[in-house]
């Protein structure tokens, strides 16, 4: 009699696990960085810039973009929604993925490169 109670529970507790798995899966994709196939390269920067591991001014900054140096935007330069920055003379939103040429590619705010 008690093995036929449980079963339902752990039934019920295995389905709820399933559940939680595909739910962690679907963020996981969502949180991918952009695809780099697809570059726009000799992009300069207007300001000295730190590129960074989120689109936060506080992420962990993983090199810089001097001012004047080239590099190269993933997605075809397309620009993504972050944290509200004010920086290189103007306030926005926008930032791009990419790196100074050499450098390891993260987050730059987009205001500060002149393609944008």
């Amino acid at each position: 009699m008690k093995f036929r109670l449980m079963a339902p529970a752990v039934a019920f507790s295995a389905l709820a696990l399933v559940g939680t798995t595909v739910a962690t899966s679907g963020t996981a994709v969502a949180a991918s960085k952009p695809d780099c196939s697809r570059q726009i390269v000799n992009v300069p920067a207007k300001e000295t810039v730190k590129v960074r591991a989120s689109k936060k001014l506080g992420a962990t900054a993983y090199s810089q973009w001097n001012k004047g140096k080239k590099g190269s935007l993933c997605n075809d330069g397309h620009f993504y929604k972050g944290q509200k920055y004010k920086l290189c003379g103007k306030t926005s939103t926008q930032w791009l993925y990419g790196s100074q040429f050499g450098a390891k590619r993260g987050w730059i705010p987009a205001a500060c490169i002149k393609w944008s």
